[in-house]
Parts: C-alpha cells; structure tokens; sequence
C-alpha cells in the first residue's frame, strides 16, 4: 500500500528533532480529493510552549476590552456583562444539552426559555413573545413577516408600504424591503422626532405597517407616540417598534400600554451580553394579541406540569432558525434579569440616562447639538466646529484612541452632519466618564492649536492611520512566510 511519508526532518529552535509523520495516502484519497493532500509539511513556525503562551497574551494585550475600557458606542450599548451570567452560561447542564433530546429530557431548559419570555412580556407589557431570532435584524424581519401575515390573513392585499423614519437604524429598511415591501421615507421635525404632518401625509389604506425606533437613534423620545399609534391604526396599519434603544425604557415605559404591535428586544444589549466582534445575539420579538396566531413556531408550553414544544399554530409563519436560537443568550438574560429583580432593571434605565445627560453637560460647551431635544440614553452630537477648524469626526475619533478610549459611532445617524453617536451605559462610573470628556475637550484644544497632530492620529497604537476606505475593499489576509 503505498504510503505518504514526509520526509524532511525538521529541527526545533532547541536543537530537537520531530518524528517522521506517516499518513496512509490511499485511506486519504478516500476522503478528500487529491489536490487537497499536502505532498509537503506546512510552513508553521517551530516554538516552544513558553514562546507561545507570551505571543497570545501580547496579542490579549492589543485587545481593547470592556475590562479594559469604556465604549462609547452608541446604539450598541456595551456595557459590562457580569461573571456571573458567565458562570450560569457555562453550566453543564445547559453547554452540554443535545439541541435534538426529547423535550422530556430537556425540561430545565424549557423552563428558563419558558420564564424568560414570561419576563420579556412583563416587562414590556407584550401579549406573546418568541426568543428564536438571533440578531436585533432578525427580530426586525419577524416581525415585519408577522406584519405581513395578519395583513394577508385579512384579504388586505395592497398593503405594500411600510413607513420609516429618516433617522432609523439602516436594517429597519432593509428588513421590510426583504419581507416584500416598498420603504416610505418619514421625515423628522426640528426636534428631532417624527413629522407627524408628514407622517399624517403618507399614511394611507396602503400601508401595512410603521417602524419607530424609541428612543430614536439620536436619543430623543419619541412624545408624540400616541399620536403615532393613532394615525396608523386609524388607517388600518400597524406600529412595529425597534427595540434597539429599550434599555432606556426598563421599568420607566411598557410598549403595549403605547399601542406596540410588535417589538424586538436585542437580549444581547439591553440584557447585558455585549455583542463586539459580531455576535453572538438574540433578537427576542414580543407582539400585541393582533399577532399571537402568527408567531413562529414551535411555542413553549406549561401543562400538566410539563414543559413541552408546541407546532399547532396554523397561522404561523413559520421557524426562525434552526432549533430555538441562541440558548446561552437567554442563560445570560435570564440570569441578568433575575438577580436584578423590577426595580433593580428600573434603575439600569435611570442609571443610563442620567450618565448621558451627565456627560452631554460636560461637554455641551465645545461640540454642537443640532437636535437639542431632552437626550435619553444616548446623544448625538456634530464635529462640524471642529471640522472647519481643520480636524473631522473620523480624526477625532482616531485620536481618542491614543487617550485609551475606544471611538464612539461616527457619521450615524445620516442627518447629522459629522456625527458623533456617544452611549455611556448605566455601567460606567463618575470618574470614566469625567475622564471621557476631559479626553474629547483636551482633543477640541489640540485642533485649535496643533489640527496636523490630530489628524495624524493614532500615534500610541500598534498601527497607525489606515485607508479605511482602501482596507475594506482590498482584504489582504494571507499569511506571508
């Protein structure tokens, strides 16, 4: 039987030598075609333990982390994600389970999936909820298919519209778009809110529905909301609100006793598993009882003192994702949520709204606000001063980099002219956040006196400036021997 020695010896850096690795070339061919066996050794570098244990942890060092450092981020909401809602996610009992066991086998989890929408309709005031969606944009999508389907259920056909604010988060279009239906751009008044007359403008019997992000992206609360839920349910259509914003409304504002039709909750922000680097999320969609005969399925069920799944919705539209979603992501919200208790998820909201203002007042003296409407959980604020004396947002936000700070959002939400989207989060004390504004105003003197230093920023990074724009578009990640 022939066989696939690779016979070059190769010398560790200590002067050992590594055995010979014999592969049976025939049980390979087998496998895998054969322009995918090596005929020769991989190019890997030869280390010892030590030498790669120190490589991994300086890279842990370059890693700018939550236990390192406050994010900014507005709509993102990095907070800080207790240990203990690690520890709860890493239990046996819940890491190990076979996503196929019988549901007899499965009660414990059943049970956790079970309270915790019991908790998330209590909350928000909900009639109905499903945890499947995996992502804040998944939510969206489900409810917007919900949308669809109580419209289509009603024989209402030439309802093809869905209306969204010029301020909203870019996956609300993009969602409704994937879901069938044609965008109605809704202005925004001087305040920062929806144009009611504009809204009243294009409400009609071909809308379906609407979708109001509120707090809005630029942190402002949407007051005229009532009015909002009137308008469109006097047409016929229904309100579908983006929950992106709900850790500011904990306690303080149930979207069912607003009028909401359908809601999704991001558990990975608002429930504190902060979701850098893309994941993991879960995108939790309550809905009003309009919506309960078309929520996916299956459903989880409590009777006769057992936990079982339930398909027997026939109206549904169907299954979300494989199996019932991101399972350790209820782990960590269901965890959050009870060791917090009502109140304690009360003062997360108040705890987040009052370090926003906090921090808006430090600096309100040296950045613009074009929208100067009472602020939320978050802000926005304009470089555009700062621009016209030499430095833009982009430069400001490279620059706080070498003062330790990670950047907020730039250039979002659209209709702010060089914006810069800053959320605090209840998490950060008063200290972080004083040192925070310190780090921006200190910034807003530098481009008085020095712009050309700012504008070269990062100077204390690994890597220095970048042609964001010619990095995305040229990818380069080959390893170079």
């Amino acid at each position: 039987m022939e066989k696939l020695i690779f016979e070059k010896s190769r010398k560790g850096r200590k002067g050992y030598s590594l055995p010979k690795l014999d592969v049976n070339k025939t049980e390979l061919t087998n496998l895998l075609d054969a322009k995918f066996i090596r005929t020769e050794p991989a190019k890997l570098p030869e280390v010892s333990e030590n030498e790669l244990a120190r490589h991994f942890v300086r890279l842990s060092h370059l890693n700018y982390n939550i236990e390192e450092g406050f994010y900014p981020l507005g709509s993102c909401t990095m907070k800080y994600n207790p240990k203990v809602n690690e520890k709860t996610a890493s239990l046996d009992g819940f890491t190990n389970i076979h996503p196929l066991v019988n549901a007899k086998y499965a009660q414990g989890a059943l049970q956790l999936m079970y309270e915790l929408g019991n908790d998330l309709m209590k909350i928000t005031d909900m009639k109905g909820v499903t945890l499947q969606p995996s992502a804040g944009a998944a939510g969206e999508f489900t409810g917007i298919m919900m949308i669809r389907a109580y419209h289509l259920d009603r024989k209402d056909f030439k309802r093809t519209k869905i209306l969204i604010p010029d301020s909203a988060h870019g996956t609300n279009p993009a969602s409704a778009a994937i879901a069938g239906f044609q965008i109605v751009n809704v202005k925004s008044d001087e305040q920062g809110r929806v144009d009611i007359e504009d809204l009243k403008a294009k409400a009609n019997d071909e809308v379906a529905g609407m979708m109001v992000t509120n707090p809005n992206t630029l942190g402002i609360f949407e007051t005229n909301i009532m009015t909002i839920q009137e308008i469109l349910h006097d047409c016929g259509a229904l309100l579908y609100m983006d929950g992106a914003n709900l850790n500011a409304l904990l306690g303080i504002v149930h979207p069912g006793k607003i009028g909401v039709d359908a809601l999704h909750i991001n558990l990975h922000k608002t429930f504190s598993t902060p979701h850098g680097g893309g994941g993991p999320g879960s995108g939790a969609v309550v809905v009003s009882e309009r919506l309960l005969p078309y929520l996916p399925v299956p459903q989880i069920s409590f009777k006769n003192n057992e936990y079982s799944l339930n398909y027997d919705l026939p109206k549904s539209i169907g299954k979300i994702h494989s199996f019932f979603g991101n399972f350790l992501i209820f782990v960590r919200a269901y965890t959050y949520i009870k060791m917090l208790g009502k109140e304690g998820l009360k003062e997360t909201s108040q705890g987040a709204i009052i370090n926003a203002n906090y921090l808006k007042s430090l600096i309100k003296d040296y950045f613009e606000f074009p929208y100067p409407a009472q602020s939320m959980h978050e802000f926005v604020m304009s470089g555009d001063k700062q621009k016209k004396k030499g430095a833009t947002t982009m430069d400001i936000a490279k620059r706080l980099l070498d003062y330790g700070f990670h950047a907020p959002t730039v250039y979002f939400p659209l209709i702010v002219h060089e914006a810069l989207l800053i959320e605090p989060t209840e998490t950060e004390t008063k200290e972080s956040i004083e040192s925070f504004a310190q780090a921006l105003i200190a910034i807003n003197k530098e481009i008085d006196e020095d712009p050309a230093n700012v504008k070269s920023a990062p100077h204390n990074t690994p890597i220095g400036r970048i042609n964001d724009a010619y990095a995305a578009r040229n990818l380069n990640l080959k390893w170079v021997d």
